[in-house]
């Protein structure tokens, strides 16, 4: 029996490039991408709640949330893959919810132009997520 893992295993560290942003003293180091994808989680949870709870809302951000969390468990699923064909697999999952969760992030922002700014943020690191998890199934394949 092959050992697949051989193959994927140094992905779960990526190295952040000088010119990405807001993780300046991080630069130099490797970042977990678990814990990044955490991060981005909780991250959009706390901008939803600093927004208001109106009709538009409640159901932007509930289809948010479930995409922005969906991209850690999807990439810690990856991560715990029992074949090559099953870590691409989740990984493409991975991807997809990084781009949803841009989709109603863009929504979000047109809903609250007051918070424009703190989307964008959180738009930049999905698109960010997104890169990475295309360069790590670009080496897969």
């Amino acid at each position: 029996m092959v050992n697949h893992n051989i193959q994927y295993t140094n992905h779960k560290q990526y190295r952040t490039p000088k010119t990405q942003t807001k993780r300046a003293k991080n630069q130099d180091k490797p970042y977990d991408l678990e814990e990044r994808t955490l991060e981005f989680a909780k991250e959009i949870i706390g901008l939803c709640k600093k927004l208001p709870k109106d009709v538009i809302n409640i159901e932007l951000v509930s289809q948010l949330v479930r995409a922005a969390g969906s991209v850690g468990a999807n990439y810690r699923e990856a991560n715990e893959a029992l074949s090559k064909k099953d870590f691409v697999h989740k990984m493409k999952i991975t991807r997809k919810e990084c781009k949803e969760s841009s989709y109603w992030l863009e929504i979000l922002k047109e809903a609250n132009q007051g918070f424009t700014e703190e989307i964008d943020n959180s738009i930049r690191e999905s698109q960010e997520l997104r890169n990475i998890f295309t360069s790590i199934l670009d080496k897969s394949g």
